[in-house]
């Protein structure tokens, strides 16, 4: 098959040739790209967000502080792999310029629509929600509202709007390591006020995302629908495990599920995904993609400890997924009820 990408050209994205092997995703053989104690009082960066900005790439990054409090820091790279990361932590402001940051923030996204960079994270509202804050210029960055009320995590924006409108994918919990979770949809007209929600997917019938899933990486557009990542989570007797899914959603619908990979695209298997800081997780968080060659690189979070990358092309992912296909009712439907 070949897949369109809908995109811009990324022609200096990070990438490694695919081994000998028949795995649609392939790790990066000079993981983890970000080790332990990268800058002054962080110990541990993960679950964090890259994307293309001028002549190299800007990350926003969960650094968890020798304090133990997470809290978001900005980094660039000219290659995205080799980061140097600013020591303090992004300086949020309100809509007057005056400082408001967060208690903690953690998990962000990055994602950029019409020239405006979105940073969504979660954070302290009263229990578990969302923070958003945009930028253009990553100096200033200006806190928006917040767009739901607790409990709510993993917030993604399509890179685009649909329809007119700004779409948020999320997953709401309630106060703690949610031990259950499906994925939602929500539309806005203007990143303040959010509705029409709809239901997107529910957790699986496999093994690996049998407790709960949620959103990734931003929806990479392509012609066959909107390609997503996302972590599914199961239940051991040791605790947690979070392994990488992939599925397609409608482009002018993406309520409604086109095609879900049964089998995972990740699970943990190196050593600094089974053994960290919180051992057995890996979790995407973001996705590049080179529309010309359709080249996709993944970056995950590994074990609470570390940033690994993983790469595939849209070609190897969108056929495996529909190789491995298998809906459910909840996810053909359109989530209204």
């Amino acid at each position: 098959m070949s897949v369109k990408v809908i995109g811009a050209s990324l022609p200096n994205i990070p990438w490694q040739d695919k081994p000998d092997n028949l795995r649609p995703v392939w790790r990066y053989g000079g993981n983890p790209i970000i080790g332990r104690n990268p800058s002054p009082g962080v110990a541990r960066i993960f679950n964090s967000a890259v994307l293309p900005y001028k002549d190299g790439y800007v990350g926003v990054f969960r650094g968890e502080q020798t304090d133990g409090v997470p809290h978001i820091y900005l980094g660039f790279s000219a290659d995205g792999i080799k980061w140097d990361f600013q020591t303090e932590k992004i300086p949020f402001t309100d809509g007057g310029g005056q400082p408001f940051m967060p208690r903690y923030a953690y998990d962000p996204r990055l994602v950029e629509i019409e020239g405006v960079y979105y940073i969504i994270w979660c954070q302290d509202f009263f229990g578990a929600s969302i923070g958003m804050a945009k930028t253009v210029d990553f100096k200033t960055f200006t806190r928006l509202e917040n767009p739901f009320i607790p409990f709510n995590r993993n917030a993604v924006l399509f890179p685009r709007k649909i329809n007119g409108t700004f779409r948020l994918l999320s997953r709401p919990s309630d106060s703690g390591h949610t031990p259950f979770g499906d994925i939602f949809i929500s539309e806005s007209p203007d990143m303040e006020f959010w509705g029409r929600h709809r239901h997107v997917m529910s957790r699986g019938p496999a093994w690996w995302e049998s407790v709960k899933i949620g959103a990734g990486s931003a929806p990479i557009e392509t012609d066959q629908g909107w390609l997503i990542f996302y972590h599914g989570v199961t239940g051991t007797c040791n605790g947690f495990v979070y392994s990488m899914g992939g599925a397609l959603l409608d482009l002018e619908q993406p309520s409604v599920v086109k095609a879900r990979c049964k089998n995972f695209l990740l699970t943990p298997e190196e050593w600094y995904e089974e053994r960290g800081f919180v051992p057995n997780v890996l979790f995407p968080c973001a996705a590049l993609c080179d529309a010309d060659t359709g080249r996709i690189a993944i970056y995950y979070g590994a074990a609470d400890s570390y940033v690994g990358m993983a790469f595939t092309t849209a070609d190897d992912v969108i056929g495996y997924i529909k190789r491995n296909n298998e809906l459910s009712e909840d996810d053909t439907g359109t989530g209204r009820r």
